[in-house]
């Protein structure tokens, strides 16, 4: 447990920008998150290849309980259409799983940099709308919950392979797609993320059974003490950062999201 006490304070830190950018932008931090317990792990002498899988696993059970204050927060403002969460979600569940277990299997180098481009295209194609004004918020969400289905499970794969909650692309589709404005896309993602982040938690979990002990307080891919450090200053701070949501317009927040997906497609693409 002293090994764990030494990264005390880096963990709550962390835990409290996770829970804010949760909330504030329908995301679930994993690109704060994993670098920063990958760090921990791999400063406690895990090998890299072990330490990433630890990083994905634990991190999505991070974003669980702050995925669920911030959809709580977001609720109470209007701004979740569960139905189409539920959609996403169950489906996500059943693929983060898949991706879960997929992962286990593959180094995870070359899936790093491929999701990198295509969060920094996603990137490009809401930045050209916005500017082109063309589509976001113009007219009632399309609720095409059996199209929506579909969607779900990609995004839920892409949660089991690289320990990402799914809002990423779940925000834009959302708000390109189905025309929902950015309050309504950012509340309703983090509502999806609720399931897709518990079904890639049960994958890190199942198929890390059996494996050596790397680390104490361990379940499968699931490092305990690391997960209460962060989850204790992220779950509040998700609420303030849901809070935070909606006083931004809904331009601005748009902004704040697309500067945050280049930032995060150039790091995973290792531009920094």
């Amino acid at each position: 447990m002293q090994g764990y006490l030494s990264y005390l304070p880096v963990l709550l830190a962390t835990g409290v920008s996770v829970g804010f950018a949760s909330g504030l932008l329908g995301v679930g931090g994993a690109f704060i998150t994993v670098p920063v317990i990958y760090w921990v792990i791999a400063g406690m002498g895990i090998p890299a290849d072990i330490a990433i899988k630890i990083a994905f696993g634990t991190n999505l059970l991070v974003i669980l309980p702050t995925a669920l204050s911030g959809a709580l927060g977001h609720t109470r403002r209007g701004a979740v259409r569960w139905k189409v969460a539920l959609s996403l979600g169950l489906c996500g569940l059943a693929g983060a799983w898949a991706g879960a277990t997929l992962a286990v299997h593959l180094p995870g180098e070359a899936l790093k940099v491929g999701f990198g481009v295509l969060i920094l295209a996603v990137a490009l194609w809401m930045a050209l709308d916005s500017t082109l004004n063309l589509t976001v918020g113009r007219g009632k969400p399309k609720e095409n919950l059996p199209l929506l289905s579909l969607c779900g499970f990609p995004i839920g794969m892409l949660t089991g392979l690289t320990g990402v909650g799914g809002g990423i692309i779940a925000v834009p589709m959302l708000a390109l797609a189905f025309g929902f404005p950015m309050h309504l896309a950012v509340g309703t993602s983090v509502a999806m993320i609720i399931f897709t982040s518990l079904g890639g938690v049960i994958g890190y979990v199942l198929n890390g059974l059996g494996m050596p002990d790397f680390l104490p307080y361990s379940l499968g891919y699931v490092n305990l003490p690391i997960w209460v450090c962060l989850a204790a200053t992220s779950i509040p701070m998700a609420q303030l950062g849901a809070k935070a949501s909606h006083a931004l317009p809904a331009k601005q927040l748009r902004y704040v999201f697309i500067a945050f997906m280049v930032f995060v497609g150039l790091k995973m693409v290792g531009a920094f």
